[in-house]
């Protein structure tokens, strides 16, 4: 998959015709695969490419107040381009999404973006809009004059498959459903670095993650997670929260992995969030506190999916 990353319009120029997908993609879930579908399928039948023109940050950067959450993805960057190769993508176009580029009137953008991609077709779905004037799938339709495929909504339990939904399910720690939403494990890539070293004193010694990426988090508790290191997968039960039980005040993601004894400083892992099994709790003392760790670690390797 070839990735370009613009400034301008002026820089966008292509010969080769194509299926052009349009929308903002922070984690691709399935609503977002079945856009991807449908192009791929439609460039295999008339021999085109697939190439998506998004955004690598939030376009609500550019219109809300600043908070924090809003440079946070449901995916990594990386994890974003696998993805998007693995769903049939060719190429994948890059802008920012800025004031400049938000004044686009409707007809400018498919002027600009659309005709100079050389699209033929165009993929977007239902709730999609454009422009200065957030322009809907219907002016789409009667703006371009080739094909536009607007793709239906993706339910899951009789709701919408959105970011947002996924995002309030990572907050409440309900990782299963962010994972049947996305269509894959939600995951956090980090560096493994030193903490404490309380977990190897009292039998459970952990591999602490610094994350990489601006990726949420799962609310505080302790979960089923595979971990993922030097390219084989462990079961592990995984906490995410300050120690409480220790007085601990820093936020931390300590993986305690299941028949691993390495030391694995330095080296790159990656944490599969499977379900959350409690809460974080302040114990009375170690002995109580190693009897919940008991519990936690059978529940976390009986736990199947």
């Amino acid at each position: 998959m070839n990735i370009r990353t613009i400034n301008d319009y002026k820089e966008l120029y292509q010969e080769e015709p194509t299926v052009l997908v349009l929308g903002y993609f922070d984690g691709i879930h399935l609503g977002h695969r079945a856009l991807l579908e449908r192009a791929r399928k439609i460039a295999d039948e008339r021999g085109l490419t697939v190439t998506v023109l998004t955004f690598p940050e939030s376009p609500r950067l550019a219109f809300s107040r600043f908070t924090p959450e809003l440079l946070l993805h449901l995916t990594s960057q990386e994890q974003r381009y696998r993805l998007f190769e693995k769903y049939g993508v060719d190429q994948l176009v890059l802008t920012a999404f800025t004031s400049e580029f938000a004044q686009n009137r409707p007809e400018e953008f498919i002027e600009r973006y659309v005709k100079r991609l050389n699209a033929q077709v165009l993929v977007a779905g239902f709730d999609y809009h454009f422009g200065n004037c957030r322009a809907n799938v219907q002016d789409l339709q009667a703006l371009f004059e080739g094909q536009v495929e607007i793709v239906d909504e993706v339910c899951l339990n009789g709701e919408k498959v959105s970011s947002t939904r996924i995002r309030q399910a990572i907050q409440a720690g309900q990782v299963s459903l962010a994972n049947q939403l996305l269509g894959y494990s939600f995951m956090t890539e980090g560096i493994v670095v030193h903490g404490d070293a309380r977990g190897r004193t009292i039998g459970y010694p952990t591999a602490n993650l610094a994350p990489f990426d601006r990726v949420h988090l799962p609310s505080e508790g302790v979960y089923v997670a595979d971990v993922e290191v030097a390219g084989k997968r462990y079961r592990a039960m995984t906490s995410v929260g300050k120690n409480v039980t220790f007085d601990g005040r820093e936020m931390r993601i300590e993986a305690h992995i299941f028949g691993f004894d390495r030391f694995i400083y330095g080296e790159k892992i990656t944490i599969f969030w499977l379900e959350k099994i409690r809460d974080m709790i302040k114990f009375d003392g170690i002995d109580s506190l190693m009897e919940q760790m008991k519990s936690d670690e059978q529940f976390a390797i009986k736990w199947k999916a």
